[in-house]
């Protein structure tokens, strides 16, 4: 073998392009607050503005039958961290002001969990958060994170003169949260170019709800929706059980302060990416979009999230969230028909980062890997089911059928959604379907059988971390 010399210079330059190979890569988590997958163009929406968030989809996988495993902000996003049930992690309702997440009774939720921060903090990433929390011990960062700008609470009553955490301190940001929260995002970009990085995007909008809805737009979209009949929200007649937001049905003031508040975040998006670019790891990050749930906006005779139904629902106008992946190297342009739900993400984020043997195995998650999806290969034997529970109901979703069952409550629901997307008729006592019905019973109930922990297992006598909306059915009296 020659004799080879190389210089000092050439040396470094190799042992860099040996690191930069092996480095894991990063990623950034932008998880946005009650917004339907049906609110962006990419999803087929005609009237809201969305070119940023199109462009991710472009350029990455976009999956047409993702769903909430809640209908709600806090029991979402721990089986986001977790990829566990509410019935393994014990949050079972939002986390109302103050009790757990400020204030002398201040405490985080899933303290006792190995999460998707703690997990990518003990593997060397540098992480950050930037947005609603919502989880509990909101002054302090947890879970491992490293940068912590948040929020007190995790309602939202406007865009502007809202408080947020920093550094350990409750102020008042007089500035568009929507853009407070991206120029963080961006500032922890620049700082950790150098390093595999974790970035928790997690805006409180578009929201949808309240007094947020009642204040003027304000962003740079308020000309642009002034005029707009804004029909992908429908005006349609109020289901029975809509409980809160009958009277918005025919309000064209909300539906264009909602749309303007997805084309806020579009924005952030669009300058998340440019900053990825400019500081040059776009190739080597991860990038996911992911609703924390839905949002009906009209929508079968709703408006609002899953706990402003009474009885509390299961419908997919509540639960259908925009779930958006750009991983390098991977396909482009990808649509696919795979049903997923919250509790799927924790795997696969792992799996695409390297890191799926850090999986953790104890409580036994029910989540799947889709990783090989994203480049173009679904999984084998992938069981396309979804399962979702909120209190005192509970669901299995198939790509034909959705069975609900309640405890303490009914009624029980069958819808055949193929035939009935919109969940109108309940078939659960036509004899023709009671076959399909028993078998779907069974599958849910082997489902719980099998991952829920009787310790928060409300369905067997178990506890809440957060409250329930339906104590009085479960005879209860929970202070959070």
């Amino acid at each position: 073998m020659p004799n080879a010399k190389i210089s000092r210079r050439g040396f470094l330059a190799s042992a860099a392009a040996a690191g930069a190979q092996s480095r894991r890569p990063n990623l950034v988590l932008i998880v946005t607050d009650n917004h339907g997958a049906w609110s962006l163009g990419c999803y087929g929406n005609p009237d809201i503005a969305t070119p940023r968030i199109d462009r991710l989809a472009e350029e990455g996988a976009l999956f047409t039958r993702a769903f909430a495993n809640n209908p709600v902000c806090s029991p979402t996003r721990a089986s986001l961290l977790t990829g566990l049930m509410p019935s393994q992690h014990g949050v079972h309702r939002y986390l109302g002001a103050g009790g757990a997440q400020t204030g002398p009774r201040a405490r985080y939720t899933l303290q006792e969990f190995d999460t998707l921060p703690r997990i990518l903090a003990g593997a060397g990433y540098a992480t950050g958060l930037c947005g609603k929390w919502h989880l509990g011990g909101n002054l302090q960062p947890q879970d491992g994170f490293e940068y912590w700008v948040t929020m007190p609470h995790g309602h939202s009553p406007g865009f502007y003169d809202q408080e947020v955490i920093e550094n350990g301190r409750i102020r008042r940001e007089p500035t568009y949260l929507t853009d407070f929260w991206t120029a963080h995002a961006r500032a922890f970009l620049r700082r950790n170019r150098s390093r595999p990085f974790f970035l928790m995007l997690s805006y409180n909008g578009p929201y949808g709800l309240g007094s947020a809805m009642k204040e003027p737009i304000r962003n740079r979209y308020a000309a642009y929706y002034a005029n707009q009949d804004l029909a992908s929200m429908p005006r349609d007649t109020p289901h029975p059980w809509n409980f809160h937001y009958g009277g918005w049905m025919k309000d064209i003031g909300v539906r264009r302060k909602y749309a303007a508040e997805v084309s806020g975040i579009d924005d952030g998006v669009g300058q998340v990416l440019d900053t990825l670019e400019e500081v040059r790891v776009a190739d080597d990050t991860i990038v996911v979009l992911v609703g924390d749930q839905g949002l009906a906006a009209g929508h079968s005779g709703f408006w609002g999230m899953g706990d402003h139904t009474r009885p509390l629902t299961a419908f997919d106008w509540t639960t259908w969230i925009p779930l958006i992946v750009r991983q390098p190297g991977a396909a482009r342009g990808l649509r696919s028909g795979l049903l997923v739900s919250t509790y799927d993400i924790l795997p696969t984020l792992l799996d695409c980062l390297g890191l799926g043997g850090r999986m953790p195995a104890n409580p036994p998650s029910p989540g799947r890997s889709f990783a090989s999806a994203l480049r173009g290969a679904p999984p084998e034997d992938w069981n396309d089911a979804v399962f979702f529970e909120f209190e005192n109901v509970r669901s299995i979703r198939t790509a034909e059928w959705k069975y609900v069952e309640r405890i303490h409550q009914q009624p029980n629901e069958l819808y055949h959604l193929t035939r009935d997307p919109g969940e109108r008729l309940n078939l659960i006592h036509d004899p023709d379907f009671r076959s399909a019905a028993a078998s779907l019973r069974q599958r849910l109930q082997a489902f719980f059988a099998r991952y829920a922990d009787p310790k928060w297992d409300l369905w067997k006598g178990g506890r809440s971390k957060s409250g329930l909306i339906t104590a009085k059915l479960f005879g209860l009296t929970i202070v959070e």
